[in-house]
């Protein structure tokens, strides 16, 4: 459980790698995708679930931090025949009537046809798949299973991790990127229609946790996804925590109850080259902490997935 190894390294305390030494780059600007500012703990009356619409068929969620301190954001995208949801929230979380109401209003404006709803997750830690039970309560919802089989053979990536899937919701095709390293069942999804790549837990503004039994599936999936995105233009990568301050380099305390001065949630896809970058450096040992001005690479103790 993401949870778990979090304040295992909390306690243990991090070394730390200079930003110099970790291939670090200039600050990139980033893109504004969203106009308000997101619930970051600092109101007490802000609401248990945020939504903000990217279009008329795609709307980010994110969990308030007085209900977990993980904050997550999540995805919900529509096409003509079904709608897919990545990621059901962390613990705390009441998200299925929040997503019920967004399909209800889409349903209203599509002449009331009601899409089956898939429920994915961009990798299967504790903070992402808590709300999977009620979901399969839903009528008309797939909730895809755990395991890097479950998602292979959902999404028909047919040699895992190597092949990228194409994923129809019907006029809208997207494509499916495994990514594991952070964990074993970790992808990526691309939508070419708003060019945004949904990038989970392996890039986000914040502490980027990486097994060291898992550094070489990193490195792997981050040279993959490099070569994806020298011929897919990408506007923003929008990954699933915030943890980074304004201030580069600077993120916020384990669970932090607030964060005041957040950083955006896009990041530019120059940070694919440099995530790439950082973790060609020596990172042999949990505990190490590479600096750079969007994200932070965390070596943490072997796992199993």
């Amino acid at each position: 459980m993401r949870k778990l190894t979090k304040a295992a390294i909390a306690a243990a305390g991090l070394a730390t790698l200079a930003p110099a030494a970790a291939a670090h780059a200039a600050p990139a600007p980033a893109p504004t995708l969203f106009p308000e500012r997101w619930i970051d703990g600092t109101n007490g009356a802000e609401p248990a679930v945020q939504v903000q619409a990217l279009d008329a068929d795609t709307f980010v969620l994110r969990q308030s931090v007085h209900s977990n301190f993980e904050a997550p954001f999540l995805y919900l995208l529509f096409g003509r025949d079904k709608a897919l949801l990545v990621d059901s929230g962390a613990e705390g979380a009441r998200i299925v009537p929040t997503v019920d109401a967004l399909i209800a209003a889409w349903s209203a404006r599509h002449g009331g046809k009601v899409p089956p709803l898939i429920v994915a997750h961009s990798h299967s830690h504790g903070d992402h798949v808590a709300t999977d039970a009620a979901f399969r309560a839903r009528p008309g919802t797939t909730v895809v299973g755990l395991k890097p089989a479950d998602v292979a053979a959902f999404f028909g990536v047919r040699d895992w991790p190597r092949d990228i899937a194409s994923f129809d919701l019907g006029g809208r095709r997207l494509s499916i990127i495994p990514t594991p390293g952070h964990q074993a069942a970790a992808i990526m999804v691309y939508d070419p229609r708003l060019k945004i790549l949904l990038s989970g837990d392996t890039l986000y503004p914040g502490r980027l946790y990486v097994p060291v039994n898992f550094l070489a599936d990193d490195r792997a999936s981050l040279d993959r996804l490099a070569a994806f995105a020298r011929s897919h233009p990408i506007r923003a990568a929008l990954g699933a925590h915030i943890e980074m301050t304004t201030s580069p380099g600077k993120d916020y305390g384990h669970e932090a109850p607030a964060h005041p001065d957040e950083h955006r949630l896009e990041l530019p896809p120059t940070q694919i080259a440099e995530l790439r970058a950082g973790l060609r450096a020596l990172l042999d040992a949990p505990d190490i902490r590479q600096v750079h001005d969007h994200f932070i690479i965390v070596t943490v103790p072997p796992r199993a997935e």
